[in-house]
């Protein structure tokens, strides 16, 4: 046996003393802190330390108490950003992907695998209404975004063989309100994001199809060439809805590609189908099951309506990797439909965590935490204090802290950013920032099957408690 080699065994004894490290882990979940007791200096006191010559064995394992100690506590009340809650489950899928260790980059390198992922693909494509698409799992909504406008791309605007050298850039068109990922995506396909033309939203922050139109029409008579609309199924600061519909309609009427951001919103389909008229519509679609599916990270999906696009954006293989089979399902390879070529076994932790608890689990789950996201807002808005600063279509809340009522805009910003920064600190409830119309938010994102209704109550309770201290403190 060489170093790296270890027994049945030991595996067998080191992983049941893990579990149950993590079994314990989530026994105490809900009590502890969503924000660890810690500084920079002593996480990197912990962990940032010399690359050991030797071996520790069984000792190395015992710095994971460390490690989980120093970890946001992603329990009931976590409501930061727009992140998932980790379903136990699926976390023993990942575990025995790992084991198995599969590259799912063709049927031939992992029958099961490969197989597995196309139908994790088929079950979230029929489970928000757009049966008939097909896809791939990827990182995240970041890759998918990616891969669903590298698509566009080169339908419009074809550059992998001659780059885009003295050709006209294209233009994309997306809402004011579009994620990060998209001016990146743009940047990273020489797009340029000079050429990512924003369109303004509504009272509701959602794109004005009216002046889509308007702004297609205005490049077009330029020379410009548009290649594609960008629309948001679940915006990251409101989970706002586009108009999917009407902007589908003027995206066909000009031939463009429409790619519709869902890795936040899209998911809650499967609850409120009725929220995401126009959906089926688009050309490509992201979505992330790491958040509204609760699935641990990573795992992202990119969901297109038609193949021979993935194929003419995507394959290009080296002799070393040429298909042997010409069979639809043994010569299938994900590789000429994706950026990646090593790709770990994703789809496994979805398909045994949707087996075992049934897609209506996850539905009742989802509609909870639509129900909970009102539940906040109404406490919100019943609070004289407090001022709801967005609709809530979804489950993102986005609300401040009045201060004063003669209280500056000025002030009220730098107060709610001292305020969240204590309410973060203090560990009972884990809220993220928003900016809306020049007003910084204190926002909650629900995406979490954990949450209770004392979970939700405790929001405003957590913010009035603090509020006073702090202003005290900038009355200082």
């Amino acid at each position: 046996m060489n170093a790296l080699e270890l027994s049945p065994q030991d595996f067998r004894r080191l992983a049941a003393d893990v579990i149950d490290l993590c079994a314990g882990y989530l026994c105490t979940l809900d009590e502890r802190s969503t924000f660890p007791q810690t500084t920079g200096a002593e996480s990197e006191r912990l962990f940032d330390l010399d690359l050991p010559e030797h071996g520790m064995g069984d000792q190395a394992f015992v710095a994971l108490t460390d490690v989980i100690g120093n970890s946001r506590a992603q329990n009931g009340r976590f409501f930061g950003y727009v992140q998932g809650s980790g379903e136990p489950i699926a976390a023993l899928g990942d575990l025995v992907g790992s084991i198995l260790n599969q590259n799912i980059t063709a049927w031939r390198s992992s029958p099961a695998g490969v197989t597995i992922e196309r139908t994790v693909v088929r079950w979230l494509s029929e489970a928000v209404g757009c049966g008939g698409f097909v896809g791939t799992l990827t990182s995240g909504g970041s890759a998918a975004n990616l891969m669903g406008l590298a698509m566009a791309r080169e339908r419009k605007t074809p550059a992998n063989e001659d780059g885009l050298y003295n050709k006209k850039a294209g233009v994309i068109y997306a809402s004011e309100q579009v994620h990060m990922a998209v001016p990146k995506a743009v940047a990273m396909l020489g797009i340029g994001r000079e050429n990512l033309h924003y369109i303004p939203c509504d009272d509701a922050y959602r794109m004005i199809p009216s002046l889509l139109e308007r702004a297609i029409r205005k490049d077009e008579a330029q020379g410009r060439s548009p290649i594609a609309v960008v629309a948001s199924a679940g915006t990251v600061n409101t989970g706002s809805i586009d108009p999917l519909r009407e902007i589908a309609a003027i995206a066909r009427s000009h031939d463009l590609w429409m790619h519709v951001d869902g890795a936040y919103g899209a998911l809650a389909a499967i609850a409120a189908p009725e929220k995401f008229d126009g959906l089926a519509l688009a050309d490509s679609l992201s979505l992330d099951p790491h958040k509204w599916l609760y699935q641990p990270l990573d795992c992202g999906c990119l969901l297109y309506r038609d193949v021979a696009s993935a194929h003419r954006t995507f394959t290009y293989t080296g002799n070393y990797a040429k298909q042997l089979s010409s069979d639809p399902v043994e010569g299938f390879a994900f590789f000429e439909e994706s950026i990646e070529l090593s790709r770990r076994f994703r789809a496994l932790k979805i398909w045994l965590s949707l087996r075992y608890h049934g897609l209506q689990a996850f539905r009742a789950a989802i509609q909870q935490n639509l129900d909970q996201a009102q539940r906040l807002a109404v406490a919100i808005e019943d609070c004289a204090s407090l001022e709801l600063l967005g609709p809530v279509d979804l489950s993102a809340v986005c609300f401040r802290h009045l201060m004063t009522k003669d209280a500056s805009e000025e002030t009220r910003n730098r107060f709610n950013l001292a305020l969240l920064k204590r309410i973060v600190a203090r560990g009972r409830v884990y809220l993220s920032n928003a900016e809306l119309k020049g007003k910084f938010c204190l926002r909650a994102c629900i995406v979490n099957h954990l949450t209770k209704e004392a979970d939700i109550d405790a929001v405003v309770r957590e913010v009035l408690e603090v509020a006073p201290d702090v202003i005290s403190e900038l009355a200082m």
